[in-house]
């Protein structure tokens, strides 16, 4: 049993990107005869070749396909020998995915093995209008409407055997294309509620699954070695176990699995910046990349892996796609134009956690043991945040007018985040009816800042009754 007698039950999840699509060749080629992302690039040139080659839906290119073939090789082994029946698969409606995953299909539901096909489906096939990719389906900014539930059956899943896949998601019935719906291509910020809908629907069917008291033989605590398991290789993905496990594959596309995993990694946190401003962080995926979690419930997911390709390489050579930042994943860092700072301020028992961690490493990194104080809940925090990393902090008590634990990043002292930060606490303190406020610089540099802000020295004693030639008391009168 686990520690302490507790059992925990969890689903073993793959998210799958998609392999390389006629539209990322299209991608790659236009930066490889346009010079992307060097001073010589050619934009007008570039936008008319991706205008005239790129397509609203497209399929696999031929690369695509041996990267399709070569992960149904690895799938194939390692779904009949290490999970159970059905293994679930969520597909994105997009052609591209689902061309991704047809190999795998086809050969799981010819596949042999009495253990894992006996009197059983082998797949449960799933598409969900809710995983296509960022922006949706569209070329040169119209919109179409995608393939519908007839078209995906008919041209995709009923020649490899897939005849009982359910659709969800399709907002204009089954009888529409899954992008029936789109008035024009999806904005970001349009993403990102998706990303939360998508989110939350698949905590809930994964929940519904966990919760289920029938037939639930495949659904243990992975973490717990029975007995005649002693050798089984945990890292080994090909082996045969003597329990399979109930599996959920998910096969999407590389910006969206983004956004999904950054909220799966910060639960339900702090996971999205500001309106139009993107994410300072993301997830990248080569085509076919895979990463591992579990799923234990209410929201609980353990990244085991990312981004794992052991399929793409070997003696007949290299197919690995799509996950260097020459394939444009850099793009979607903001330039420092976008990153505005702003400034925020709380007493300390309402300062959000996120903040709250960073402000507390801040003061650890760059303040002494004797300067940094514990505060109380009277007290105020007022931080200065680009996005959501905070790059400066400080104290202020409400009933002393007392200033203290003022800090901001190395890397932000040129620019005006010091003195934007004691502009916000004068004028809190005004607010507050606070006739002046006393600091107690240590340093130069602290010293010429608060002096620059309107305060002046009052004398060298510290706050403690003790001297020093260092540090000295200024106060500005509100």
């Amino acid at each position: 049993m686990s520690e302490e007698g507790k059992v925990r039950r969890s689903i073993s999840i793959r998210l799958i990107r998609h392999a390389e699509s006629k539209n990322n060749q299209v991608y790659g080629e236009a930066r490889k005869i346009f010079r992307g992302g060097t001073p010589d690039f050619d934009l007008k040139g570039w936008l008319k070749y991706v205008d005239d080659h790129r397509s609203a839906d497209p399929g696999l290119s031929d690369v695509g396909r041996i990267q399709a073939k070569k992960l149904s090789e690895y799938l194939e082994t390692h779904l009949v020998n290490q999970a159970s029946r059905p293994v679930r698969f969520v597909i994105s409606p997009m052609r591209r995915t689902i061309e991704t995953i047809l190999p795998t299909l086809e050969a799981l539901n010819k596949n042999n093995d009495d253990a894992f096909c006996n009197n059983s489906n082998a797949c449960e096939v799933m598409i969900n209008g809710f995983y296509f990719e960022s922006e949706g389906c569209h070329v040169r900014e119209k919109v179409e409407p995608g393939m519908n539930a007839s078209e995906i059956n008919a041209s995709l899943l009923n020649p490899v055997g897939v005849s009982n896949a359910s659709f969800l998601g399709f907002q204009n019935g089954e009888t529409k294309g899954w992008y029936d719906h789109g008035k024009s291509p999806e904005t970001r910020p349009e993403s990102e509620e998706r990303a939360a809908k998508f989110y939350v629907w698949m905590m809930e069917y994964l929940d519904q699954q966990l919760s289920e008291e029938k037939n639930v033989h495949d659904i243990f605590d992975a973490g717990v070695t029975l007995p005649g398991e002693e050798n089984e290789k945990c890292h080994d993905k090909l082996a045969k176990r003597s329990r399979r496990r109930r599996t959920a594959i998910f096969v999407g596309h590389g910006d969206f699995m983004s956004l999904v995993l950054k909220r799966i990694v910060a639960g339900f946190g702090h996971a999205v910046e500001k309106e139009a401003v993107p994410h300072r962080s993301a997830f990248v995926h080569f085509n076919t990349g895979i990463t591992e979690l579990e799923y234990f419930g209410n929201g609980r997911f353990l990244i085991m892996s990312q981004n794992h390709i052991p399929h793409l390489s070997g003696p007949d050579g290299c197919y690995i796609t799509g996950g260097s930042l020459k394939d444009g994943w850099s793009y979607l860092m903001p330039g420092d134009g976008c990153l505005d700072s702003e400034v925020s301020v709380a007493f300390s028992d309402e300062v959000a956690p996120h903040v709250h961690e960073q402000t507390e490493a801040l003061r650890s990194l760059y303040l002494s043991s004797k300067k940094s104080e514990k505060k109380d809940n009277a007290s105020t925090i007022i931080v200065v945040k680009q996005g959501l990393q905070v790059i400066g902090c400080a104290s202020l008590n409400e009933k002393t007018g007392r200033l203290s634990d003022v800090v901001v990043k190395p890397s932000a002292r040129r620019s005006q985040v010091g003195s934007s930060l004691i502009e916000a606490v004068k004028n809190h303190a005004k607010a507050s009816n606070i006739e002046k406020i006393v600091a107690q610089p240590d340093t130069a540099e602290g010293k010429e800042l608060f002096a620059k802000m309107g305060f002046s020295v009052v004398d060298d004693c510290n706050f403690d009754g003790s001297y020093s030639s260092e540090i000295v008391r200024m106060e500005c009168k509100l």
